[in-house]
């Protein structure tokens, strides 16, 4: 028969768990203060290259985006505030800020044009050609944090992805599957009709047209029924520039 372990045996079984127990709390301490340690040391490194090379961030884009990601990797958020040490050293708030009002001003510009949905890349185009004594240059990553900023502003302004394309959303439009299916068939022209849409994406009529009228009210598509073959187009702005749209009804 086994013998069970006495109330000694017991005690120091016990006694031995709080050892490993204080022991592996002991280890996690060290690690978790060498980690405090080495990212302090890194944060400091990183003020010391930001200092460095000030001009380079403020003015080279792709410099710029490079230091974002090397401050995400250490949970520094340049733009969290537009006081202290990043904004008075870089001005990177500044900037930022000053990005987000006129992305706002753009969009709010070609709402009655595109019912308050932009391609990213026009919007960027627009941006850079307003800013054109600017020192600074601006890169799409550059609108991407400017935007992500404006989400104080409540659900208007976010940046959604239909196909290949980023989109430029600054009012509170819930665009459902059927609506993404449209506006991502409709990148390869601008526009679409109702048989279009019914051969390639195998729907009904009905399905086809209640989709794209929702679009239509939503002002997100303009219609034209100005073509010989006397099919409605449907065009989508956000999609394709304006420029192009007006092109088409010369034809």
């Amino acid at each position: 028969m086994r013998r069970r372990p006495g109330i000694g045996g017991l005690q120091t079984a016990a006694a031995a768990r709080d050892q490993y127990r204080l022991l592996g709390e002991n280890v996690a301490k060290l690690r978790t203060d060498l980690m405090k340690e080495q990212l302090s040391t890194f944060r400091s490194q990183l003020e010391d290259f930001a200092r460095k090379h000030k001009n380079d961030i403020r003015k080279n884009p792709v410099f710029r985006s490079q230091f974002h990601e090397m401050c995400a990797k250490v949970g520094v958020d340049p733009l969290a505030s537009n006081k202290g040490f990043w904004a008075e050293l870089l001005g990177i708030g500044d900037f930022y800020y000053e990005l987000g009002v006129q992305i706002v001003d753009i969009c709010l510009a070609t709402r009655p044009h595109n019912g308050g949905l932009i391609n990213l890349e026009e919007l960027c185009k627009i941006l850079s050609q307003r800013r054109k004594g600017a020192r600074e240059a601006v890169s799409e990553d550059d609108c991407l944090r400017a935007i992500s900023k404006l989400k104080v502003l409540g659900s208007g302004f976010e940046v959604i992805t239909v196909g290949k394309r980023k989109l430029v959303r600054s009012v509170p439009t819930e665009l459902k599957k059927d609506h993404n299916e449209i506006l991502e068939l409709s990148q390869a022209q601008g526009f679409v009709t109702v048989e279009e849409v019914e051969r390639r994406l195998s729907w009904s009529t009905g399905r086809a047209t209640d989709a794209l009228e929702t679009l239509l009210d939503e002002g997100l598509a303009m219609i034209d029924d100005g073509h010989r073959d006397g099919k409605r187009r449907y065009w989508f702005p956000c999609v394709s520039s304006i420029s192009s749209f007006v092109a088409s009804e010369t034809l």
